[in-house]
């Protein structure tokens, strides 16, 4: 796999100190591998050696599948400069893989017939349309999802900063986006856009009439077991309870906590944090939903969220491509907010899914994860072999 498959615009978000966020427990566990006896070794060596290569400080990883967790080590420290190891039950940024999850929850709604993939923004925000471009009227829901829509990839998300409101700002976001022309005609070409994700999340809260943080707890994470999954930066300040974000340069950056972290506005985006069994669940649920098993959507759903609509290789929070390795159609999506880095790959034909996290935000931490992508592929595929 290249750099081009995996990196899509993840690590575009800029970091403001002063963002508000819902803090998750900080409980680390004793233990820093949950593996099937037989297979601890290898990841451990793998991921320890991937660590040492490209200097980062901690690797979290894991393999799935449909049936559950199989392996999920952790390697390294929270924070350089110190000896605090990470674990298996730390917290980790997942950036833009919070996307799929939005994503997800939209297919709750159309099920519920609470709206369409076809609607447009306009119809359901009926009593803004007269502000409007006339462009903008045509955006649907699945132009959003698959960053066919045409609206840039951001606003100046400094404007929202201070907005301790994030409904309130994701609405603003919305009436500025849909004032002015698009980029290009929605359903055109492909442009990733964070802003079309938060225009998802500012159509849900219409529908639903309660903040977007409110209804992925009540509707996916509390369904899936999710239960520790939350919003924005790791961490109590001033502590290395958590794993702490790292800079290119692989310098710890000056403060940690949940306001360490984009603004509250980008939450659909790019703001969940969870540990790897978390995220995981997640993970096992679309891989289950993938191969038509039972699942939190019907089997329509999935197909429709797995499959990109458009002529590129953008479905709805997914990245679609063939691989040898994956029997056929697998997917893929990174997220970074410039101290995190997360990567996800599902192969549903072959029944697995990869996931790994590091706690810095640069071109090395997006090799080290994708190296270690690599290495579990080839060490889940001899154990499928053995089997």
């Amino acid at each position: 796999m290249t750099k081009t498959d995996l990196a899509i615009i993840a690590c575009i978000f800029r970091l403001f100190a002063d963002a508000t966020a819902a803090p998750a427990q900080n409980q680390p566990p004793p233990s820093s591998t949950r593996c099937a006896p037989g297979t601890t070794p290898t990841v451990v060596s793998a991921l320890d050696e991937i660590r040492t290569k490209f200097g980062v400080p901690g690797i979290a990883a894991a393999i799935a599948t449909s049936k559950g967790i199989e392996c999920l080590d952790a390697v390294g420290v929270r924070k350089t400069g110190t000896t605090v190891q990470v674990t298996t039950n730390d917290l980790w940024h997942l950036g833009s893989n919070t996307k799929a999850m939005t994503a997800t929850l939209v297919a709750r709604l159309v099920e519920r017939g609470m709206l369409d993939w076809q609607s447009t923004v306009a119809s359901l925000f009926p009593e803004l349309e007269n502000g409007f471009h006339p462009e903008t009227r045509r955006i649907t829901v699945m132009h959003l999802l698959t960053h066919h829509s045409g609206l840039p990839a951001n606003l100046d998300w400094s404007a929202f900063r201070s907005c301790p409101d994030a409904p309130k700002a994701r609405l603003d976001a919305l009436k500025r986006a849909f004032a002015d022309p698009p980029l290009h005609p929605p359903g055109e070409k492909y442009l990733y856009s964070n802003l079309g994700y938060v225009v998802l999340g500012a159509i849900i809260e219409k529908l639903t009439n309660k903040p977007w943080e409110t209804v992925i707890r009540d509707d996916l994470f509390m369904p899936l077991g999710m239960h520790r999954t939350g919003f924005g930066g790791t961490g109590t300040p001033r502590k290395i309870d958590q794993p702490w974000g790292h800079y290119s340069s692989g310098k710890p950056v000056a403060q940690n906590g949940p306001e360490t972290d984009n603004p509250p506005v980008l939450g659909p985006a790019g703001r969940v944090h969870a540990p790897l069994d978390d995220w995981a669940r997640c993970v096992i649920d679309q891989l289950r939903g993938a191969r038509g098993g039972r699942a939190l959507l019907q089997p329509s759903s999935y197909a429709i969220l797995h499959k990109p609509p458009f002529d590129s290789t953008h479905a709805a929070g997914w990245i679609v491509v063939e691989r040898d390795w994956g029997g056929g159609t697998v997917l893929n999506h990174t997220g970074c907010n410039t101290m995190n880095y997360a990567n996800v790959w599902l192969a549903p034909k072959r029944d697995f899914a990869i996931m790994v996290c590091v706690n810095q935000g640069d071109d090395a931490a997006f090799k080290a994860t994708d190296e270690a992508v690599r290495a579990l592929i080839h060490i889940q595929a001899a154990r499928m072999n053995r089997e």
